[in-house]
């Protein structure tokens, strides 16, 4: 895999009691690799149960509550499986207005599994191309999904994988997706935009300096014994600060 950096990406896992463990802590594994910061969103303090299939596993701490998480304060999304976890979440108001705040502003959701549960009941999945497991095929279809038994999917801001045996894909295809939004990808073509508007009014106003050197008032050109150069670098000067200043607000 490509090293996609995701420094400063902040990214929220909802999960709850059943969470298919594998499917929680290999994709945050992956995430918190490439530099990404990860927190544990759901319906309660404290740690949940996750689950291998129907066999107890291990407890994961919750960092927040969807009480008490902002989903502005996130860059992105992910959505684990689990035969209860997603069942539990989509009974929640509160756990779907969270899924519905990052697609309505188009953040990345990567989802797998039983994950879907939650676009179904938030009323997301209509005209979209996603998969899942395939036990809640028909639940993505009766909601207007076009479901694909493929191992990843990929529909604009959504990545979605069947189970744990798609895993390695998925996670490739989450960082892939995820690296899109990354504030270290979006931070380096601001600055270079920044630097380029900066220069451009730098030039910009060293040509009004030549022109006044030249006389800008459009009577002609001033004897070349008339240029006083101490008072023409200070005008360029002054002038190419201004503009460069403001071009770095920019």
């Amino acid at each position: 895999m490509a090293h996609h950096d995701l420094s400063g990406l902040r990214v929220a896992v909802l999960a709850a009691d059943g969470v298919e463990q594998v499917e929680l802590t290999s994709p945050r594994e992956k995430l918190e690799d490439h530099g990404a910061d990860v927190e544990v969103i759901s319906l309660r303090p404290g740690s949940i149960q996750a689950m291998n299939m129907l066999i107890p596993g291990k407890k994961i701490r919750v960092d927040r509550t969807v009480f008490t998480a902002n989903p502005d304060d996130y860059d992105a999304l992910l959505l684990p499986g689990g035969l209860v976890g997603p069942d539990l979440l989509r009974q929640s108001e509160r756990a779907l207005d969270f899924v519905r705040s990052f697609d309505r502003v188009g953040k990345p959701i990567a989802v797998i599994c039983h994950g879907p549960w939650l676009l179904v009941s938030a009323g997301l999945v209509r005209g979209r191309k996603l998969t899942s497991w395939p036990g809640i095929r028909d639940d993505v279809r009766n909601a207007g999904g076009l479901w694909k038994n493929e191992s990843r999917v990929r529909d604009r801001n959504w990545v979605s994988s069947r189970g744990p045996h798609d895993l390695r894909s998925f996670n490739r295809a989450m960082v892939e997706l995820f690296a899109e939004h990354a504030p270290a990808a979006e931070g380096g073509a601001g600055v270079s935009l920044g630097g380029l508007v900066a220069g451009g009014l730098a030039l910009a106003a060293l040509g009004y300096g030549l022109r006044q050197m030249q006389g800008g008032d459009g009577g002609g050109a001033h004897p070349r014994g008339e240029i006083h150069e101490e008072p023409v670098r200070g005008i360029a000067t002054a002038e190419t600060a201004s503009h460069v200043e403001t071009g770095a607000r920019l």
